[in-house]
């Protein structure tokens, strides 16, 4: 299991107390850092079964300067919202976490992190 997170985010900080609270083993990807390439979020896009818009943070500052509010949420323009994202990851919603068994989620909430835990024998 990988989680992408802001170490300055408190919901990223609440989703990595619920994983340590059940020993769950994962990795952190600290992803203003190590920024996913738009592969990587053509592929995590797949898992979260989501469009590039619906894991946009439009409030950010660079968001306002693109002007992704009134950009069009089509299929042909997936390609300029990944770009969009890779070159400015601020603008990716958080934590992510993607799971060993192939899905993932936006772990916003406690209860989104449950969800993507193996349940307890």
């Amino acid at each position: 299991m990988e989680i992408w997170i802001n170490p300055r985010c408190g919901k990223c900080r609440s989703a990595l107390t619920e994983l340590e609270a059940v020993g769950a083993q994962y990795t952190v990807r600290r992803y203003l850092e190590d920024p996913p390439t738009a592969a990587e979020l053509e592929q995590v896009l797949g898992r979260l079964a989501l469009e590039p818009w619906d894991i946009t943070r439009l409030d950010e500052q660079a968001a306002k300067d693109l002007g992704m509010k009134q950009w069009t949420r089509e299929a042909d323009d997936r390609p300029r919202w990944i770009a969009a994202l890779a070159q400015h990851p601020v603008l990716i919603q958080r934590p992510i976490i993607t799971a060993d068994d192939g899905h993932a989620i936006v772990a916003r909430t406690p209860e989104a992190v449950k969800s993507i835990l193996p349940p307890k024998r």
